[in-house]
C-alpha cells in the first residue's frame, strides 16, 4: 500500500511539473491552495488507475506498432493515457486535468512526465 501511495505522489508531482512546463496542459478547478492540491492528488490517482487498467491492454494490442516504430509508439500511448485521464475528469467532475490538443500538448506532457518520473525514481533508488 505504501508503494502505491509513493508512486501516486510521484505521479502527482510529475503531472504538476508537466503543467508548469507544457503549454496547453493545465489543472482546472479549485479556488484555494488545498483544493488545488486535492485536485492534483485525485488526478494522479485516476492517472494511475488508467495506467494500471487500460494501458496494458493498449500495449498488448499495439505490439506490431512497437516493432514497426522501434518503441516510439510508447510516447503516443502515454499521451493517450493523459487524454483518457483528462476526459474522465472533465466529464465526471468538471475539474481536473485539461489537455488542449493531442498534438502537441499531450505528447510533450507525456515526455515531461516520463522524464520527471524517471528522475524521481533515480533519486530514490537505493544504492546496491
Amino acid at each position: 500500500m505504501s508503494a502505491f501511495l509513493i508512486r501516486s505522489a510521484f505521479t502527482g508531482f510529475a503531472l504538476w511539473i508537466a503543467t508548469l512546463i507544457v503549454p496547453g496542459l493545465d489543472f482546472v478547478g479549485g479556488s484555494t491552495t488545498w483544493e488545488k492540491v486535492g485536485i492534483v492528488v485525485v488526478v494522479a490517482l485516476i492517472f494511475g488507475a488508467v495506467n494500471a487498467i487500460i494501458k496494458p491492454i493498449v500495449q498488448l494490442l499495439s505490439i506490431p506498432l512497437y516493432i514497426l516504430t522501434l518503441g516510439l509508439i510508447h510516447v503516443v500511448i502515454n499521451a493517450f493515457m493523459l487524454e483518457i485521464t483528462a476526459w474522465i475528469t472533465r466529464n465526471t467532475t468538471h475539474w481536473g486535468l485539461e489537455v488542449d490538443s493531442f498534438f502537441w500538448s499531450a505528447i510533450l506532457g507525456a515526455i515531461v512526465i516520463s522524464i520527471v518520473g524517471w528522475a524521481l525514481a533515480l533519486l530514490l533508488k537505493e544504492p546496491v
